[in-house]
C-alpha cells in the first residue's frame, strides 16, 4: 500500500527558467533542500489539476551526472500530482505507508549511470620497470590513489583507440587484488572500453596476461602485482600496463601515464556497476549514452596460457619424463603466488606428476607471509629439501608467476644468467624453435656475458639491454629476438611477450628429456665447452633514498674523471686494469629510441666487470644492487664458488664506493 503524504518547503527566490528551462551548477540541486522537488511542483500546478489526471507525462534526460535521481523525484511527485490538488509552497509525494519515507524506486532495467569524480593529483605516480609498486596502505589510505594511476592509463590511449577495444585484466591475487580489479571495472566502463577480459576471481599470472592480450588482439592489459615483493595489508601492492603486444608498456608510453597523473583532476567510473568475479562466462551492462552493451568476459585463468604451452613443447616426451618408467622426481614451490593452479594443471594433472610434486600451490593474498622471491634466501625451504637428494629437478617462482629458479639434485644451483645460456645452447631440443628458428639472443646488461659465449659460438646475433623486459619486446616484435633473460630470475621467448617462469621450468625439463643427463651434469657440460662467468649479485633492499643517490653520484664523479681509465685496482694479489667506465646507455636499434643512465659499468682488460644500479621495483626507500661478473675458461677453475672466485672483485666495488658506510649496512640483504 502506498499513501500521498504533503511535504513542507520553502520556496528558492531564483527558480526562473530561461529559454531553455532551469539551468544551475549540479551542487545546487544536490545542496539546496527540495531545490530539485520545488522546481517539479511548481512544474506540475501549472497544470490544472482535472487536465492533469490520469495524463500521461514524458520524461528524459541527457545521461548526466543527477539524471537518474531528478527522474525518480519526478516520477514519485507525478503520481502524487495525479492524484489530489498542489498547495502553494508544498508538493506532494507518495510513499509506503508503512515505512514513512521516501524510497529509491528500483531502476535496475534502467542503463548505468556513468559520473565524473573531482580528484588532485598525485606527484610520485611514476612507473618502474614494472608499473607502480608501494606499500599497501598507500593505496588505501590516499584519497584516489590508484583511482588516479588507472585514469592516467586511461586517459594515455587516444579515445579512438579505446573506444569499444577490449582489454584484459588480473592480478597475482595478493591483498587488494580483488577490489582494484571491481575498480578497473567500473573506470573501464565509463572510459569507453567495450569489453574485459579478466582470470577467474580476478587471478591471472604475468605470462597469462600476456598470452591473452595477444590471442585476443586486445589494446592492452592491466597487471594487478608487485611481483617478487611481499603481500598482505603491510606488504606490497603493483599496478602496471601491458600494450597490444602483450609486453609491459615502453617508456614513452609510462612516461606518459606519469605526466597525465601529475595533472590529472578527475576520473570517470560507473559506480553502480557489479561484475561477479567467480563465474565464468560473459556479463553485459547497458550504460548511459552507449549504443552497445559493455561487456565482461570471465574466462579460466589457466586454459589459453595451458594451450599455448601445448603447441611448444612436446608434452608427450615431458610425460614420459615425469610419470614415465624412469620418472624424474620434481619439486615445485609455487610460493602461495599466482602460479599455483597452472603447476597444479599442466605439471600434475596433464604430464602426470604426482601431486606431491607440488608444494604452497593456493594463491595467498600474503604469499603465506613469505618473500614470494625465487632465490636462495627467500626460496630456502625448497633449497633444504632439494639438499635431501630425494629430488632430481626443483623450481620456485615468485608472486605473478614470470621468475623462476632452478635446482638440480642435492641443491645445485643455476644461475639466471647460466640458465638461459643453457637454453639457448639446446634450444632445438624445444620442438617451438625446430619450427621457428632463432632470429637472436639478448641479455640485460647487468646480466653475466655466458649467453654472449653461446652467441659468438653458434654466430646467432646477440642484443644487450637495460634491465627491464619491454626492451626484449620491441626487438620480438622486429623478429630480431627468439630467446632472452635477466638476472633476476626471469628467462623468456617471443612465444608471449613477457618473462616466463613455467616456460622456463618445461624448457629446462625439455633439455633433461632429450640429453638424459642430470641438471649439474648439463651444467658442469656447458662450463667445459663454453667456459664460465662466475656472476654474483648484492641486494642491499630498502635503503635510505637519499644516501644511495648521493653514493650512486658520488661513485659516478670518480668513474667519469679521466685519469681513471687505465687505472689499476687491486685486492691482495689480484690487479685489476679499467678499461672502460661508463653509465650505461642503450639506443634501441628498431625505434631509435635512447634509454639513459641505466646502470654504473665499470670493465676491466680481462672482461670482468663491476656494476651498481639502482633498482626500480622496490616500493620503498631505494634497492642498491651490485653485480660482479667475470669470465674464466681454465677447465681446473671453473667449478669453484663463485664467492671465493670474485671476492677480489667483490672486495673492490665495496672499496671504490663505500657501499657499506654510505648505505649503514654491514653487508647485503640478499646474495645470488
Amino acid at each position: 500500500m502506498v499513501r500521498i503524504v504533503t511535504v513542507q518547503t520553502k520556496p528558492y527566490g531564483d527558480q526562473k527558467p530561461g529559454t531553455s528551462g532551469l539551468r544551475k551548477r549540479v551542487t545546487v540541486f544536490q545542496s539546496n533542500a527540495n531545490y530539485t522537488e520545488n522546481f517539479i511542483q511548481s512544474i506540475l500546478a501549472t497544470v490544472p489539476p482535472a487536465e492533469r489526471q490520469d495524463a500521461t507525462l514524458v520524461v528524459g534526460g541527457d545521461g548526466r551526472f543527477y539524471m537518474r535521481d531528478a527522474i525518480q523525484l519526478i516520477v514519485r511527485i507525478a503520481a502524487a500530482n495525479g492524484l489530489t490538488s498542489s498547495v502553494t509552497y508544498q508538493f506532494l509525494v507518495c510513499v509506503p505507508a508503512f515505512l514513512g519515507i521516501i524510497p529509491t524506486w528500483d531502476m535496475e532495467d534502467a542503463p548505468l549511470p556513468l559520473v565524473t569524480v573531482p580528484t588532485a593529483p598525485y606527484s610520485d605516480q611514476k612507473p618502474g620497470t614494472s608499473g607502480l609498486r608501494r606499500k599497501t596502505f598507500y593505496f588505501e589510505s590516499k584519497l584516489n590513489y590508484l583511482q588516479n594511476f588507472i585514469q592516467s592509463i586511461f586517459f594515455s590511449i587516444d579515445l579512438r583507440d579505446r573506444q569499444g577495444a577490449s582489454l584484459v585484466v588480473g592480478g597475482d591475487g595478493r591483498y587488494l587484488n580483488k577490489s582494484a580489479v571491481e575498480l578497473i571495472v567500473q573506470m573501464a566502463a565509463a572510459n569507453g572500453i567495450g569489453r574485459l577480459v579478466i582470470g577467474h576471481h580476478g587471478i591471472l599470472s604475468t605470462p597469462a596476461v600476456s598470452c591473452l592480450i595477444r590471442q585476443i588482439k586486445a589494446i592492452g592489459g592491466i597487471i594487478l602485482t608487485a611481483s617478487h615483493n611481499p603481500g598482505g595489508p603491510s606488504g606490497d601492492f603493483g599496478i602496471k600496463f601491458n600494450i597490444a603486444n602483450g609486453g609491459p608498456a615502453p617508456e614513452a608510453i609510462t612516461d606518459k601515464i606519469f605526466q597525465i597523473s601529475k595533472k590529472i583532476e578527475e576520473y570517470a567510473i560507473c559506480p553502480d556497476l557489479q561484475v561477479d568475479l567467480g563465474t565464468i562466462g560473459k556479463q553485459q551492462f547497458d550504460l548511459e549514452n552507449k549504443f552497445k552493451p559493455f561487456t565482461v568476459e570471465i574466462v579460466d585463468s589457466v586454459e589459453a596460457y595451458a594451450s599455448m604451452l601445448r603447441n611448444i613443447f612436446d608434452f608427450s616426451a615431458l610425460k614420459e619424463l615425469l610419470s614415465g618408467k624412469n620418472q624424474l622426481k620434481i619439486r615445485i614451490d609455487a610460493m602461495h603466488g599466482v602460479v599455483g593452479p597452472y603447476v597444479k594443471k599442466i605439471l600434475c594433472e596433464e604430464l602426470g606428476a604426482p601431486a606431491n610434486s607440488a608444494v604452497n600451490c593456493t594463491p595467498l593474498e600474503d604469499f603465506g607471509g613469505h618473500h614470494p622471491d625465487p632465490n636462495l634466501t627467500y626460496a630456502a625451504d625448497l633449497v633444504q629439501t632439494m639438499k635431501t637428494g630425494e629430488y632430481d629437478f626443483g623450481a620456485a617462482f615468485d608472486g605473478d608467476g614470470d621468475r623462476n629458479m632452478i635446482l638440480g639434485k642435492h641443491g645445485f644451483f643455476v644461475n639466471p644468467s647460466d640458465s638461459v645460456a643453457v637454453i639457448a645452447a639446446n634450444i632445438f631440443s624445444i620442438p617451438y624453435f625446430q619450427q621457428t628458428g632463432v632470429r637472436g639472443l639478448a641479455r640485460s646488461m647487468p646480466t653475466s656475458g655466458a649467453l654472449d659465449r653461446v652467441a659468438q659460438a653458434t654466430k646467432i646475433a646477440l642484443y644487450e639491454t637495460p634491465t627491464g623486459w619491454k626492451f626484449f619486446g620491441n626487438l620480438m616484435d622486429a623478429n630480431k629476438l627468439s630467446l632472452c633473460g635477466e638476472e633476476s630470475f626471469g628467462t623468456g621467448s617471443d612465444h608471449i611477450r613477457e618473462k616466463d617462469g613455467l616456460w622456463a621450468v618445461l624448457a629446462w625439463l625439455s633439455i633433461l628429456a632429450a640429453r638424459k643427463q642430470s641438471v649439474e651434469d648439463i651444467m658442469k657440460d656447458h662450463w667445459q665447452k663454453y667456459g664460465r662467468n662466475f656472476f654474483t649479485r648484492y641486494d642491499y633492499e630498502e635503503v635510505d633514498a637519499d644516501a644511495a643517490n648521493k653514493m650512486m653520484k658520488d661513485l659516478e664523479t670518480v668513474m667519469f674523471d679521466r685519469s681513471f681509465v687505465g687505472k689499476q685496482l687491486s685486492s691482495g694479489d689480484k690487479v685489476y686494469t679499467v678499461e672502460k667506465a661508463d653509465n650505461f646507455e642503450y639506443h634501441d636499434p628498431v625505434d631509435g629510441s635512447i634509454s639513459r643512465n641505466q646502470g654504473l659499468r665499470l670493465i676491466f682488460s680481462d672482461g670482468s666487470r663491476i656494476i651498481f644500479r639502482l633498482s626500480g621495483t622496490g616500493s620503498a626507500g631505494a634497492t642498491v644492487r651490485l653485480y660482479i661478473d667475470s669470465y674464466e675458461k681454465d677447465a681446473q677453475k671453473i667449478s669453484q664458488d663463485p664467492q671465493v672466485m670474485l671476492a677480489p672483485l667483490i672486495s673492490i666495488a665495496l672499496k671504490l664506493s663505500q657501499l657499506h658506510e654510505r648505505t649503514g649496512r654491514s653487508g647485503p640483504t640478499v646474495i645470488t
